[in-house]
């Protein structure tokens, strides 16, 4: 078992305080977006095993030996690579409204620009890998965001109410067409329109939003970070979602969907294929964003954890890249097995537990190699991530 040295993430739409809050640290007042756990290339995490060049990335024990880090079964199904990265997600400003390819559509993607030579780097690139990225957000506090289109007559009715002229074809859209054509013929307007004129539309439908609060509060907070952006009017088709701490959201393929304020623990099978529909300055493709949506009214995935005898609570996806659970272990109790055939990341969001001896405050996390010995003792609350294999 190994104690993890994390990377924090500076992205502009971080919060400043949640992260040093959680973990006891004066903030910088540069916003601090995501803590990296696990063995992504872009931030790997770094553990100490007396290596004589001192400590090593995470990605880079694993590559030494896979096997042995993740277990025979784990690397069977999922290859020489932890499948999964965990974070620590800190919302203070709205992320961009995305949404993610399955696997099929990932492979195709990234073959196809590979095949046409697009560099991995370029800021159009649309697949940097050729695996799916579905992803999990347990909220640590009160946590807002969007997710999956609302039914089409509900979308109507909240364009309508903002009584804006250039709005009001989208509203006739709505109610006109059947699910799929009339959310998609919207969505491809509003990301189509010339500029300039949707600038102007989002202005003027920002300024009602503003006036008429309540359930419009979250679109007039966006349109003062993301000004005249296509992306303001989007959202106003997804469905607003706040989670109190301890739910959960799963995000699936093709489901549209941004985060806006809070912190939470998220967890995602390992990918950076991400087809962006607005709230941002970096590159949108709709035609292709067009072919990954799924076009459907859905109900946000809204999980609660599921306890069972062993004091675990497991937040259940049809996903086997990872599994996410957690235990709230209370002043006294017994200490818990965790040892497994497959690769663990624990990590403590509250109190002051030990994992195989090594102390733990929050933030603090531990990788425990597959088939190693794992206890969980003490006192606070701890979040296990690893696979089904």
């Amino acid at each position: 078992m190994d104690r993890l040295s994390n990377t924090v993430r500076p992205y502009a739409w971080g919060s400043t305080t949640a992260i040093p809050d959680l973990l006891g640290t004066p903030p910088t007042g540069e916003p601090q977006a995501e803590m990296w756990l696990g063995a992504h290339p872009g931030a790997p995490s770094r553990l100490d095993r007396g290596h004589d060049d001192g400590d090593q990335a995470l990605s880079d024990v694993i590559d030494a030996d896979p096997e042995a880090e993740l277990g025979p079964a784990t690397t069977r199904k999922f290859g020489p690579r932890l499948p999964f990265l965990l974070k620590l997600l800190a919302a203070g400003s709205p992320l961009s409204l995305q949404v993610h390819p399955d696997l099929a559509q990932a492979r195709q993607g990234y073959a196809d620009e590979e095949r046409r030579g697009v560099p991995i780097d370029a800021p159009h690139r649309n697949y940097k890998d050729a695996n799916h990225k579905p992803e999990l957000i347990c909220a640590l506090t009160p946590f807002e965001g969007l997710c999956g289109f609302r039914a089409p007559e509900e979308a109507a009715d909240l364009l309508a109410r903002l009584d804006v002229d250039a709005l009001k074809p989208y509203v006739d859209l709505l109610r006109a067409h059947p699910e799929e054509a009339a959310l998609r013929e919207v969505l491809t307007a509003v990301l189509g329109a010339d500029p300039d004129e949707m600038a102007a539309t989002v202005t003027e439908a920002a300024a009602a939003a503003d006036r008429l609060g309540g359930a419009y509060t979250p679109y007039a907070s966006i349109a003062r970070h993301y000004p005249g952006d296509p992306g303001v009017i989007a959202a106003m088709l997804l469905n607003h979602v706040q989670l109190q701490p301890g739910e959960a959201l799963f995000l699936g393929a093709g489901v549209p969907h941004a985060y806006l304020d809070g912190l939470g623990v998220e967890i995602m099978a390992n990918s950076d294929n991400v087809l962006r529909c607005g709230l941002t300055p970096k590159h949108v493709d709709v035609p292709e964003l067009l072919r990954i949506v799924r076009f459907e009214a859905t109900e946000p995935n809204i999980l609660r954890p599921e306890a069972s005898a062993s004091g675990e609570e497991l937040y259940d996806t049809p996903i086997d890249e990872f599994r996410l659970s957690r235990f709230t272990l209370a002043p006294g109790a017994a200490p818990r097995d965790l040892t497994a055939a497959t690769p663990q990341i624990l990590l403590c969001t509250a109190g002051t537990p030990e994992a195989g001896g090594l102390g733990l405050t929050p933030g603090g996390a531990v990788f425990v190699p597959a088939g190693e010995k794992a206890e969980l003792s003490g006192t606070g609350t701890v979040f296990r991530a690893t696979v089904v294999a």
